[in-house]
């Protein structure tokens, strides 16, 4: 026994030399954060790097209790920076829409949204406005949000200085397919299929993004982040034979939610990713995403149409 927990301990070690990426993190203070599902997980170890490097942050999420435990939590371990909480349920576009009314009436700048709130191969089911329930929240939920948000990261930033739009993505959009007729996969759902679809849109949208900022001149970037394989409440569902392996399991093979944590906090305070936008990292290097991501005539198909769900008029 004691020499399988010695293996799984160097095994660790390795992993998180592995994969924390080698950065310097300057001080952020000044600058204001909103971290979506930032009460747990790889939302609250984001929240709180955030906060330590100075930030003033906003944990988002649908659970008040879990955030006001969070803001507590951080301030107890001495942060540099505000942490505060506000109500905010992906699930919903009022609720969107009301989160931002609240936020902007707060008379707060904004520099870096991190939209990490997440669901993972759940059952079929619809959101408040009967979208399939990973694309409602994974994606649109997000989609609607940064853009209502897009006035104030664009007075925030500076060309030396820009503001940054995080996005969570998955390795699963390679994957992931497009069907324009379906997006709810009514007509042949699947759990993996509809978690990859809304994690695909959601590189497609952080491309197109950066490409309408770059030709309005705007300093505001935009960057798809994946975390790699995570031990957070996501992977409840993973299939393992054994339900006792899981856990050294996911001890060996997966991140701890700090780490996972790491390549969007980089993608978020990096000084050497200043004004590098439109693009997809991977443990913290940037990549090659799918090819379909690099299609412009489909990006834009997907931003006209997301536009045309949540009631935005396509700028």
């Amino acid at each position: 026994e004691s020499l399988f927990a010695l293996l799984f301990e160097v095994l660790r070690l390795f992993k998180i030399f592995l994969f924390l990426p080698h950065a310097v993190l300057h001080t952020q203070n000044g600058r204001v954060a909103i971290v979506m599902g930032g009460a747990r997980g790889m939302g609250y170890e984001t929240a709180r790097h955030l906060a330590s490097l100075g930030m003033h942050v906003v944990i988002a999420g649908n659970s008040e209790e879990e955030g006001l435990q969070a803001v507590k939590k951080i301030h107890e371990e001495g942060s540099e920076g505000k942490v505060e909480f506000l109500f905010l349920g992906l699930c919903s576009l009022k609720s969107v829409r009301q989160f931002v009314h609240r936020f902007k009436a707060r008379a707060l700048t904004l520099h870096i949204p991190v939209n990490n709130a997440c669901i993972m191969l759940v059952s079929e089911g619809k959101t408040e406005d009967s979208f399939e329930l990973h694309f409602g929240l994974n994606y649109l939920g997000h989609f609607l949000l940064t853009n209502l948000l897009l006035d104030k990261l664009k007075r925030s930033g500076r060309h030396d200085a820009c503001s940054r739009v995080v996005t969570m993505s998955s390795a699963t959009h390679y994957v992931g397919i497009l069907n324009m007729e379906d997006l709810h996969g009514r007509s042949c759902y699947s759990e993996l299929g509809a978690y990859s679809q809304s994690k695909l849109s959601v590189v497609l949208f952080t491309y197109h993004l950066q490409e309408k900022l770059t030709a309005g001149g705007f300093p505001v970037t935009s960057k798809a982040v994946d975390p790699v394989m995570v031990d957070t409440d996501l992977y409840n569902k993973l299939c393992i034979p054994a339900p006792a392996a899981k856990k050294p399991v996911a001890k060996m093979l997966f991140r701890i939610p700090a780490e996972g944590a790491s390549t969007a906090i980089l993608a978020a305070t990096a000084s050497q990713l200043e004004g590098v936008g439109g693009c997809y990292f991977y443990n913290g290097e940037r990549t090659e995403s799918a090819d379909i991501t690099y299609d412009h005539n489909v990006r834009a198909e997907r931003w006209k149409q997301s536009c045309a769900l949540v009631g935005l008029r396509e700028a």
